[in-house]
């Protein structure tokens, strides 16, 4: 989405001033765009030049933890796998039995089975860090006994110097946005406030489900988990006020979530709850993965136009009216319908795709809250 350039800008600008920077690998590490390396956890370490810390489950395996950390170790020379953490290791013995085997590639940490401390998962990842009171002292106990933190700060102190940021010099705020945040809004990317508040807007937080309806000039609502909170939707005062503000004109923007709950109604498991009627489609909560990957479109909008790129995670189906109008055409990902995404009703927009302001026209935005706020 950000391109190996948008990359570097974002690491650099998030690794001034401080110790030591952690990039969180997502699925495996050469799992990139279809069967390309693009995109890749590898791929972003190649990009920045950093080592790799590989993670290994080898519940129910000994010698053949060794075949595997090999077999990543050779599989791209360029990538520095620089150490291992066994997890889920049975005992002591058996993680000596693993360690034993892997002479190459420092062991530097082996986590035992503790399911007091598993985080659990469900349909769109991990339960949220708000939604459980994790005791991080226990955690953190846990991590010291069982990895060697030295280590780790010693390999990641051989990463070269990525450069200084850019600087960002900051408007005086002129225009403001309300973005959802709260239990059923929470997915976002932080560089979307951040260019937000670069094209001088202030990022005012609210909560749909508590009823909140700010003074702005403009609503964001990112994805989550409105599927969890639909009761407390359906009653809030915002999701009644929500049409009223769209056809008055205000730039209301949503993805995902969002969408699901910009759209008429909202059926889980039979039960269908009005949601804020922002656009004629209604969306069903599926058992079956819909769609996972990342999105490409080409926005013919009133605000919204150019190339989008961005992700599309969702077990939902939104079914849209016959005349219902939809911005993006898809060159990649499956969005709304028939290779499209992105409906619009006025100056509101909301699409599957969870979009990065690396290609989101983040001025056009904010430069419509600001026609709004005149008018």
């Amino acid at each position: 989405m950000m391109q190996v350039d948008g990359v570097r800008r974002t690491f650099s600008r998030h690794a001034q001033n401080t110790d030591i920077n952690v990039i969180e690998g997502v699925m495996g590490l050469f799992d990139g765009m279809d069967s390309t390396e693009i995109a890749s956890s590898a791929h972003v370490a190649k990009s920045l030049g950093v080592p790799v810390i590989l993670v290994v489950n080898v519940h129910g395996m000994s010698r053949s933890a060794a075949a595997l950390v090999k077999g990543f170790s050779e599989f791209d020379k360029d990538v520095n796998i620089a150490g291992v953490i066994l997890n889920r290791v049975g005992s002591p013995r058996h993680a000596q039995m693993i360690k034993d085997c892997i002479p190459d590639i420092p062991v530097v940490g082996t986590l035992p089975r503790n399911q007091d401390i598993s985080v659990p998962s469900r349909h769109l990842g991990l339960y949220m860090a708000h939604e459980q009171d994790f005791d991080t002292s226990k955690l953190a106990d846990f991590i010291e006994q069982n990895i060697d933190l030295d280590a780790i700060i010693s390999i990641a102190e051989s990463a070269p110097d990525i450069g200084p940021a850019e600087e960002v010099n900051l408007p005086e705020p002129d225009v403001k946005i309300g973005v959802a945040l709260d239990s059923a809004f929470c997915f976002y990317y932080q560089e979307m406030f951040d260019s937000f508040r670069e094209a001088g807007a202030e990022i005012v937080p609210f909560s749909p489900i508590e009823g909140e309806v700010p003074e702005v000039d403009g609503m964001y609502f990112g994805g989550g988990y409105p599927e969890l909170y639909l009761k407390e939707l359906e009653g809030s005062r915002t999701t009644k006020v929500l049409k009223n503000l769209s056809a008055d004109g205000m730039p209301i923007y949503g993805e995902c979530g969002g969408l699901q709950y910009l759209s008429r109604s909202y059926e889980v498991d039979g039960t269908t709850y009005r949601t804020a009627d922002l656009f004629p489609a209604e969306t069903v909560m599926t058992k079956k993965l819909q769609a996972l990957g990342y999105t490409e479109g080409v926005a013919k909008g009133d605000f919204i136009k150019g190339t989008i790129r961005g992700h599309e995670f969702h077990y939902s189906v939104t079914n849209c009216a016959g005349d219902a109008r939809l911005a993006y055409e898809m060159k990649r990902g499956k969005g709304i319908r028939d290779g499209k995404d992105g409906i619009t009703e006025h100056n509101s927009l909301a699409s599957y795709t969870h979009a990065h302001p690396a290609s989101f026209p983040v001025k056009s935005f904010v430069d419509k809250c600001r026609e709004y706020k005149r008018h």
